[in-house]
């Protein structure tokens, strides 16, 4: 069966396209006309205050929020309220919460694989084989047959990471995934992101931390009230914001 709503994918692959989206709650207006494109490999950073957007935006991506006006396509397949549709992207996006959301009663390793064989339908012995790689690769192979509770906060973030790549997604989301940390975890979590943008991630990061946005990112967007206020590469953003609301935005944040 052809899949209409499949874009073809040009020179520089557009991985996510967003057209004059908008979104409400009831009547609070949250998203007001979010244009933005992002291709392959690109590592953005979205900041703002809360309740700018940020969040929303990139919750709208695998659909856990739905937006009612205006076009979103990733890698290539336009979001409707075709099921299949939304399964589609939603095993090409991967996504880390502020909140691990771990399953409490499931080991490490059976969180890891949950997916890959219920929604991949991938054998457990393969599935176990990705997990390791994976825990490996954000270095915690030594607590796969633990149980959640039984890590840090910093260690439980790794998982997540390390479970949503398990389905080897061409995207990955990243909403707050520091921000309920102690400090002193905040670093062993950024480290593994930026180890993912090295390896050529197409990344979305809605964060606070700064430095992160500076060292990883290649472009920066600021929200403000629903809408997207300037991007720019990190060099410029952060030496030569051009809009009056970025420049009060960073003079808070920047110490």
């Amino acid at each position: 069966m052809n899949d209409t709503n499949k874009q073809p994918a040009g020179a520089d692959q557009l991985m996510i396209q967003m057209e004059g989206v908008h979104k409400w709650y009831g009547q609070f207006h949250v998203l007001k006309d979010i244009n933005l494109n992002v291709t392959q490999g690109e590592r953005i950073v979205l900041c703002g205050p809360s309740g700018s957007g940020k969040s929303t935006t990139i919750r709208c991506l695998n659909r856990l929020e739905e937006h009612q006006q205006g076009r979103i396509i990733v890698d290539g397949h336009e979001l409707t309220n075709d099921l299949k549709q939304i399964e589609t992207i939603r095993s090409e996006v991967g996504m880390v919460f502020q909140h691990f959301n771990l399953f409490p009663h499931l080991t490490v390793l059976q969180n890891c694989t949950l997916a890959p064989m219920w929604v991949r339908k991938m054998p457990k012995r393969q599935a176990e084989e990705i997990a390791m790689h994976y825990l490996e690769r954000v270095r915690i192979p030594e607590q796969a047959n633990k149980y959640p509770g039984q890590l840090s906060g910093g260690q439980q973030q790794r998982v997540a990471i390390a479970r949503a790549l398990c389905m080897k997604p061409k995207i990955m989301l990243f909403d707050e995934p520091t921000s309920a940390l102690d400090p002193e975890m905040v670093k062993e979590v950024l480290d593994t992101m930026i180890g993912l943008a090295q390896d050529g991630m197409t990344m979305l990061c809605v964060t606070h931390e700064m430095g992160f946005a500076r060292t990883v990112a290649n472009r920066v967007i600021f929200m403000d009230k629903g809408e997207i206020v300037e991007q720019a590469a990190p060099e410029k953003f952060f030496t030569n914001p051009e809009n009056e609301r970025t420049q009060l935005f960073l003079s808070q944040i920047l110490h």
